[in-house]
């Protein structure tokens, strides 16, 4: 997929260096890493949200949820209103699903989020089964080594680079994301911001503060040229 992504570039002959600025979230994260290593000089930021630099065995599941006492409940079949508050449990904070939507007109971010899961799920073409193991596997299978991420940050630019993680993030937990930070450079340069009470999705739960720090990112690295 990083190779995809190169692919996309390149035809849009966006090739000159430190012209990428780069924003990945969850497995996005995982194939942005991927695409830094390699073309690290074409990036002008690196942004890793809700990510890993691997999977490790603190969490259970095959996106690295945590634990639970009735973990071998997944074989059972849900209804389709359980599945939905798996998914809404996995991937947002409860605050911020009990709070009035303020951008789709829902009576709660619940409600929209459940009407949008259950719109996406109509494109059975897009939206598949295979796909989905698919991409858990890629998650599962991606690893970058402690050398790798040293790697990156010297050719990237560790000024260059942040990290955000929710605290409750369920999906990919956030030590995942405090140890990418400190793998990349968090005493040298990187950027590491931890959301308090949020979940996986934070430019959904905090749109504004996200927007924020891409804009602040974007504006830091031009005075690097």
């Amino acid at each position: 997929m990083a190779k995809d992504t190169m692919a996309v570039v390149d035809h849009l002959d966006w090739k000159s260096p430190r012209q990428l600025h780069v924003v990945g979230v969850s497995m996005g994260g995982m194939i942005a890493q991927e695409l830094a290593l390699k073309i690290p000089e074409r990036i002008a930021s690196l942004t890793l949200a809700s990510t890993a630099a691997r999977l490790v065995n603190t969490v259970l599941g095959i996106l690295g949820e945590p634990q639970k006492p009735n973990q071998h409940d997944r074989s059972i079949p849900k209804s389709p209103d359980d599945q939905l508050n798996d998914m809404k449990d996995r991937m947002f904070s409860e605050s911020w699903l009990q709070a009035p939507d303020d951008y789709g007109g829902f009576p709660t971010n619940s409600d929209r989020i459940s009407a949008m899961e259950l719109e996406k799920r109509q494109d059975v073409e897009g939206f598949t089964r295979r796909g989905f193991i698919c991409q858990a596997i890629a998650a599962g299978w991606h690893h970058k080594s402690p050398e790798q991420l040293r790697e990156l940050a010297d050719k990237v630019g560790r000024q260059r680079i942040q990290i955000l993680h929710g605290t409750v993030d369920k999906m990919i937990t956030v030590p995942h994301g405090e140890t990418l930070a400190r793998e990349l450079g968090e005493q040298e340069g990187v950027t590491k911001i931890i959301v308090q009470g949020r979940g996986h999705v934070l430019h959904f739960e905090e749109r504004e503060m996200y927007n924020k720090a891409l804009e602040s990112m974007m504006e830091k690295v031009e005075k690097l040229r």
